[in-house]
């Protein structure tokens, strides 16, 4: 008999999603939050907009949070590396 431990995202007293990781239901749960805020900002604006598609909008927002602060310029966009010399000036081989 084996026994697994799994862990149960529920909203409006519905089961949303079942996950097996604690860390990843927790993630999740905190991403339905915000998604929830997103929602309840624009639907605070007055746009007409239908309620699937602002769920969507709010879970889009929610999922691409670190590209919602890169937009609003709340959060800088890391840098590329580059590279180090030994390796930018390799020899050709003749």
């Amino acid at each position: 008999m084996a026994v697994e431990t799994r862990y149960v995202v529920v909203r409006n007293g519905e089961e949303v999603k079942t996950f097996v990781d604690k860390k990843q239901a927790d993630e999740y749960d905190r991403m339905l939050d915000m998604a929830a805020a997103m929602e309840d900002l624009v639907t605070a604006s007055g746009i007409k907009i239908s309620e699937d598609a602002l769920e969507q909008l709010g879970v889009y927002l929610a999922e691409n949070r670190e590209e919602v602060l890169y937009a609003l310029q709340a959060k800088r966009r890391p840098q590329p590396k580059k590279p180090k010399p030994e390796q930018a000036a390799e020899p050709d081989a003749a």
